[in-house]
């Protein structure tokens, strides 16, 4: 069954959170930034921030398995959970942050009270350079990590509502989930924004630890190798997906028709890693190389490189991994 399907392929697809769509006319849409490529469709899909967090519930509590096809010919399924290294909410108009969370209809209320001016931001900008050779022995600071601000500011990039990037080390964080609900006591809109509501400058980047494989093994290291990957939120980029396809075949792999086939009949978007980075990784058992996989790898890398590089951004979790690894 996972003839055509490498390691990494089934590890992507497993760790890709899948929220269920919603449909908006282009008219309703808040102001697109014109800086950026504009929506073209009438109809433009969507999702809820708060059905994105849902999919990383059970995974944050157990888990989540992708399987893992060993050198000997073996299979294991190897767990890993998500901790949230980073995010960036930018909207199109400006949202207020409060510490006191609101009831909300479903449709979002933009407000003009209280944001974050140019000083504040360099001097979370100069604090994450500063922080980002720390080791994982280094502890998070709240002050440097998310920031409610004074007056509100837009740049190219829209109108930032949330900026969060973890520090400490593994160690020390909690799930996903967990540091989703702790940052919604500060950005209570964080659980009801839509996708539509989002700037294209809007992203998160997820670390994934391994927990545990089944059947259980003894030496093999690759199987302590940990991921980053790299995920857009904006409706701006839904239907641009990566193709993880090789060059030479189009058709579809066996594995991801089988994994449709267990999904329900409602329709749901796919947010699947545009950037990847590893840490960990010794051999080939997760990209064999010189193969399609491993060129795909190297390229998933180097989307998160640039990406973080347009937006001028210092990520810990990136720097760390990128000089204690090789791709």
């Amino acid at each position: 069954m996972y003839s055509t399907v490498g390691n990494l392929y089934r590890f992507l697809d497993s760790v890709s959170p899948n929220p269920p769509s919603h449909c908006l006319h282009k008219s309703c849409v808040h102001d697109p930034n014109s800086l950026w490529e504009p929506l073209s469709k009438d109809v433009v899909e969507y999702y809820n921030l708060g059905d994105l967090w849902n999919c990383y519930e059970e995974w944050s509590a157990y888990g989540v398995g992708t399987n893992v096809a060993l050198d000997n010919g073996d299979r294991v399924t190897q767990y890993y959970v998500p901790y949230l290294s980073a995010i960036q909410i930018y909207t199109n108009k400006f949202v207020a942050t409060s510490r006191i969370p609101r009831q909300d209809n479903d449709l979002v209320e933009f407000e003009s009270d209280s944001w974050s001016d140019d000083s504040t931001s360099d001097k979370l900008s100069r604090s994450l350079s500063n922080n980002s050779s720390r080791t994982w022995d280094a502890t998070s600071d709240d002050s440097n990590s998310y920031q409610d601000g004074l007056w509100p500011l837009k740049d190219k990039f829209g109108y930032r509502y949330l900026q969060y990037f973890e520090m400490s080390s593994p160690y020390w964080r909690v799930p996903l989930v967990d540091k989703i609900i702790e940052l919604s006591q500060h950005y209570p809109k964080l659980m009801v924004l839509r996708s539509v509501d989002l700037a294209p400058a809007s992203w998160m980047a997820v670390a994934w630890y391994p927990i545990y494989h089944i059947p259980s093994r003894q030496n093999e290291k690759d199987l302590s190798a940990c991921f980053l990957t790299y995920h857009t939120l904006s409706s701006s980029f839904l239907d641009r997906d990566i193709e993880y396809s090789n060059n030479n075949s189009r058709e579809e792999s066996s594995y991801s028709k089988e994994v449709k086939e267990k999904e329900t009949s409602a329709v749901k978007i796919s947010l699947s890693p545009f950037g990847l980075a590893t840490y960990k990784m010794q051999g080939d058992l997760w990209a064999k190389t010189d193969t399609f996989e491993h060129e795909n790898m190297e390229n998933l890398n180097s989307a998160a490189s640039s990406w973080l590089k347009q937006l001028e951004i210092e990520h810990h979790d990136f720097n760390f991994f990128k000089f204690h690894t090789a791709v």
